[in-house]
């Protein structure tokens, strides 16, 4: 009753009135919406045209019409339809059914990979949820203007269709890109425990896309942050991820730590970015990433995290150290202990943590300039991670500069420079050399007596 009333007073309305109130949208030609079609994948065009010649709907949805109405070409389209996933896949050679939360089809081109959802009818009470009312399955379709009104922001509640260049708005997001805002669409209490993933893609679409983030779609995230916890971790690290390479990372994590919702992703997070030297490695680790992103290179995601978590794997190297252990060893162990911690929070894929073990097990390994070492060093198939997270190393002033360079010269050297490099080389350190310092034997009292005698 009290819940009722508070909405009845504010105006504000459940999902199913939203999807009822919204039924008819509003209707954008070319000259409102100024999307330009060169923009528009071929390959999207050709599902939806495909899906049209068999009398079904088919629209270009989502992040893509958002971007295309900002100018911005799309780097993934995805496609929303009335056919069944079962009625997609006949159409398309390579079409394969997937996702257990809610059934899609991805359909491939060659490398390319699109995205086909069938429209989402209202949510009914009888979807099967958690305790904390996260939705476990939920396969039920409906008409065009409810899968409106199950997309998370108005900004992504688009549809786009190529075939006649028009824009269906359902609530009100070509307003919303304009002035640049976030809004949820529905209660967003309700939306948020529904999902609570939604709360990190809003601090994701702010930072990559600054804008600000509506007053009543912000309110209830700090309350409601730790319903992440009861999220798969696999949906969260397939989010983090998203979140780090967007192009904007540290804006992303500046707004993660805002917001309260890095508790429980990365919670050392925060010791790390007090730190003056943690602060510096990770920052330059980020803007590196970011450029990377924004010239379209790739980004190794076991070079991030292995970035991100290096000085949870120092501290602890410096511990084991300082109980006695051997610095290899040693850093083996804090490796794994860091690895385990955050697996259980993230479930990094086995194939980047050992990306990560490698990088960070290369880093003494570049401090032996002695002898076949180097020269090892360049068959490993990891060098160049290894090298980039060395320099980084250097960058931040954790080790001295020289070693970095002198790398540099040796990769990119040829053979006469690489040997004149280890041969013009100082005397090498007991860490270069790999053994340990050994104190000058003393003679023990009785021979020296002896001997005196």
């Amino acid at each position: 009753m009290i819940k009722k009333f508070i909405r009845k007073i504010l105006g504000v309305k459940n999902k199913s009135d939203v999807a009822s109130a919204n039924s008819k949208p509003t209707v954008l030609g070319p000259k409102d919406h100024g999307i330009d079609p060169q923009l528009v994948s071929a390959n999207a065009i050709r599902i939806t045209q495909t899906l049209q010649e068999n009398g079904f709907k088919a629209f270009v949805v989502g992040g893509a019409v958002r971007d295309l109405l900002t100018g911005v070409k799309p780097k993934d389209f995805d496609i929303a339809t009335n056919a069944t996933p079962e009625q997609v896949k006949r159409l398309f050679r390579r079409a394969f059914i997937i996702g257990r939360r809610f059934q899609i089809v991805h359909v491939m081109f060659g490398q390319d990979l699109l995205e086909v959802t069938t429209f989402r009818g209202a949510a009914t009470d009888g979807a099967p949820k958690d305790e904390h009312g996260r939705v476990l399955r939920d396969n039920t379709f409906g008409e065009q203007h409810e899968d409106a009104a199950r997309r998370d922001f108005t900004v992504n509640a688009m549809y786009y269709d190529p075939a006649t260049q028009t824009v269906l708005d359902y609530h009100g997001g070509m307003k919303d890109v304009k002035k640049k805002t976030l809004r949820i669409i529905g209660v967003p209490e309700a939306r948020y425990r529904e999902d609570p993933v939604r709360m990190l893609r809003v601090v994701r679409f702010a930072a990559k896309l600054q804008f600000n983030i509506d007053a009543a779609t912000r309110a209830p995230i700090p309350v409601m942050a730790p319903l992440i916890n009861n999220v798969p971790a696999a949906r969260v690290f397939d989010e983090m991820l998203k979140l780090l390479t967007s192009g904007h990372a540290m804006a992303c994590l500046q707004q993660l730590r805002k917001e309260g919702l890095h508790h429980g992703l990365m919670p050392l997070l925060d010791v790390v970015l007090e730190q003056p030297l943690g602060e510096k490695f990770v920052t330059l680790a980020l803007a590196n990433t970011d450029l990377r992103v924004q010239q379209g290179k790739p980004v190794s995601p076991g070079f991030l995290f292995a970035s991100l978590l290096w000085h949870q794997v120092v501290e602890k190297w410096d511990a084991y150290k300082a109980a006695g252990e051997f610095p290899i060893p040693a850093l083996h162990l804090a490796a794994d202990d860091v690895l385990n911690t955050q697996t259980d929070a993230l479930a990094i894929q086995r194939k980047i943590g050992s990306d990560m073990r490698d990088i960070w097990a290369m880093q003494p390994r570049f401090e032996k300039r002695v002898g076949k070492t180097p020269y090892k060093m360049l068959e490993h198939p990891r060098l160049r991670a290894g090298y980039d997270f060395l320099l980084l190393r250097c960058a931040s002033g954790e080790i001295d500069a020289d070693l970095g360079e002198w790398w540099t010269d040796f990769i990119d050297g040829e053979a006469e420079e690489r040997e004149r490099l280890i041969n013009s080389k100082p005397k090498a350190t007991a860490a270069e050399a790999g053994v340990k310092k050994r104190r000058p034997r003393r003679r023990a009292p009785r021979k020296a007596a002896a001997a005196a005698e």
